[in-house]
């Protein structure tokens, strides 16, 4: 095998993914979602395309800018008829060393087009026993922002679905009528028998945070994402020492790409938890960093798609399952569209795995 792609062509195809249903989150409500899917090739060669995506989250994603589509074109004008290391680690210090960390949606969907055609173009990601043995990954059943009615709905549907792990977000109705519903699961399943998770996406003011956290606890809550908005320290490492429940980061890592920097946050905040958005954290390699920086101050970890197509969440369900984990991860969005890509990738009783029977559909060009 050669060592190097030689004369790679990149090019990419903006898809409009449909929701669903009006999904709220504490930023507006999405009905729908641009996501863009890059493409790699070497020249010559044109039947064996890698396959990645480049799906900025809107109102989060640190390149969610309004000229997002000229820089991703840029990018693959600059980088085309490049030569690139034809191996992982090649791979990822090459998109590590040349994709800006302030495109962190591109950085992740050159790293996974690039590692789909080192593994000639079949949507294998990683040598990994989610892709080659159909080992399933438990995943928590999510639970969106809406009226009463309409969460107590997904909730029922949930439960009856098998998931024996709940994340709930919150910050959209009436605190007290959030804390219902989560008295209405624990009325009927004990912390033993359904986990439970709540995001408040940075929705608590840092004065009530506490006593919030607090009237929380009572539900057994297995932890709480981003409680306050991200940026403020001192109030955030204040609460992660006193809470009575863990505290989550996520919104927290967004935009941290130094190294020193990844480190100084996690020792002075000390969560109980982080959480991986490889679209939104710079991809690949940025997220090993953060797993090994957390793991070496005792701190816990999962992972969570971004709002992708199956062809994001593929690669970071393949990305997770290198990896022994345990808990529930945060990979069933894909379920979310009604136009998404057909995908081997499979949802039954609070598990997905990559069913090997089913097929790939077409990537709209």
């Amino acid at each position: 095998m050669a060592t190097n792609f030689h004369n790679l062509k990149f090019n990419y195809f903006a898809h409009q993914l449909k929701f669903r249903f009006d999904a709220g989150t504490s930023r507006g409500v999405l009905k729908e979602k641009t996501t863009f899917f890059l493409c790699a090739r070497e020249s010559g060669s044109s039947q064996t395309m890698g396959w990645g995506e480049a799906a900025p989250l809107p109102k989060l994603s640190i390149d969610d800018v309004p000229d997002f589509e000229q820089q991703l074109s840029h990018t693959c004008i600059k980088y085309s008829g490049y030569e690139i290391p034809r191996s992982e680690v090649g791979i990822l210090d090459w998109v590590n060393e040349n994709i800006p960390a302030e495109l962190p949606s591109i950085r992740f969907a050159f790293e996974v087009a690039l590692l789909d055609l080192l593994w000639d173009g079949k949507k294998q990601i990683f040598k990994n026993d989610f892709f080659e043995k159909e080992k399933p990954i438990p995943i928590n059943g999510l639970i969106w922002m809406g009226d009463k009615d309409f969460m107590l709905h997904q909730i029922d549907k949930k439960l009856a679905e098998g998931y024996n792990c709940i994340k709930m977000k919150i910050g959209a109705i009436d605190f007290d009528q959030e804390c219902e519903l989560l008295r209405y699961i624990r009325e009927r399943y004990s912390s033993h028998e359904i986990t439970l998770r709540v995001d408040a996406n940075g929705a608590f003011l840092p004065e009530e945070a506490m006593d919030r956290l607090e009237k929380l606890a009572q539900f057994g809550l297995h932890s709480i994402e981003q409680p306050i908005r991200q940026g403020q320290l001192e109030a955030m490492a204040h609460l992660c020492k006193h809470t009575p429940l863990p505290i989550a980061l996520d919104e927290e890592l967004i935009g941290i790409h130094d190294l020193k920097d990844k480190k100084g946050l996690l020792d002075q905040i000390r969560p109980q938890y982080i959480i991986l958005k490889p679209t939104l954290v710079g991809g690949i390699l940025a997220s090993r960093q953060w797993i090994e920086l957390a793991e070496e101050l005792g701190i816990g970890w999962w992972m969570t798609s971004a709002l992708e197509s199956n062809i994001g969440l593929n690669a970071i369900a393949q990305f997770t399952s290198t990896f022994d984990v345990g808990m529930p991860q945060g990979l069933g969005t894909g379920q979310l569209y009604h136009n998404n890509i057909d995908s081997p990738l499979t949802i039954e009783h609070g598990f997905i795995f990559y069913d090997k029977n089913k097929i790939w559909g077409s990537i709209p060009v």
